[in-house]
């Protein structure tokens, strides 16, 4: 049987797989933060610990194959913040995994990797990175580092470009292109954990009408979800849209919004006056 880890366990997306994944006889470890925390069933594996140490790390990954790793500041924060734990812990979880044998890392990587292209633009997956911010910024760091590991020391990799997920509806606009429903997300980590890959990048949204992506192309993974938003699009079109202009018009959103220079303070726009 495959040994299973997951990073993040008690954050939005890790409390549905811990939840879940068990479910489907999947043999689960997790790391469930800085401090112990109650467990779900009895005999649940888990661990606890900063994922900068690496005896915290090893914990998590002695005699494991997949890790899916879902730690990490998932916001956006100050600098100093995202490098401690989405930078350098990253980078000990995979050494982490190389000390252990480790077989492959699925990296929660995130939309807001692409956030400043406009809302109207369709991506496919071979877009050129534009972050929103110091948060999606480490998520270009995390795909490279994904893509390295598995070119320089064999450890597969399968980067999840996630949207919005929750364990509940869509609550704005935005996550009618965003959303990705619980029961996809525990489909995309079972072909996460099951799918003949070497390295491959995923749209982590359900099937959504006015999703931001080209889920048209496919996937490696052979990923098919099967959610929409758009059921629950009457709902939310019928209250206000309380997102400002910027927001508005970029694929991330309110992300975009901070720490923003509006054109017509830009540097260019000063010299044209």
């Amino acid at each position: 049987m495959v040994k299973v880890a997951l990073s993040g366990a008690c954050g939005h997306v890790g409390t549905v797989l811990r939840r879940e994944l068990p479910k489907h006889g999947i043999d689960l470890r997790s790391s469930v933060g800085l401090e112990p925390a109650p467990a779900l069933h009895a005999g649940e594996d888990l661990t606890h610990g900063d994922l900068r140490d690496a005896a915290a790390v090893d914990a998590l990954l002695e005699g494991v194959d997949v890790l899916i790793h879902m730690a990490g500041t998932s916001i956006e924060r100050p600098l100093q913040e995202i490098i401690d734990n989405n930078l350098i812990a990253l980078h000990a979880v995979y050494e982490g995994a190389r000390r252990n044998g480790v077989k492959r890392v699925v990296f929660a990587s995130s939309n807001h990797a692409f956030g400043m292209y406009g809302a109207d633009v369709k991506l496919r997956s071979d877009a050129a990175y534009r972050p929103d911010g110091l948060y999606g910024l480490s998520k270009v760091w995390g795909e490279a580092m994904a893509r390295m590991y598995w070119d320089k020391h064999g450890i597969e990799g399968i980067c999840l470009r996630i949207g919005t997920t929750k364990d509940c509806p869509p609550e704005d606009f935005r996550q009618l292109s965003t959303w990705m429903g619980a029961k996809d997300l525990v489909a995309l980590a079972l072909r996460c954990i099951e799918a003949p890959v070497d390295f491959a990048v995923v749209w982590g949204i359900s099937d959504n009408k006015r999703a931001y992506y080209d889920l048209s192309e496919g996937n490696r993974i052979g990923f098919a979800p099967q959610q929409n938003a758009e059921d629950f699009a009457p709902e939310i079109l019928a209250r206000p849209n309380r997102m400002n202009a910027v927001a508005r018009s970029f694929q991330g959103g309110e992300f975009v919004t901070l720490d923003y220079t509006p054109p017509a303070q830009r540097p260019g726009a000063q010299r044209a006056g």
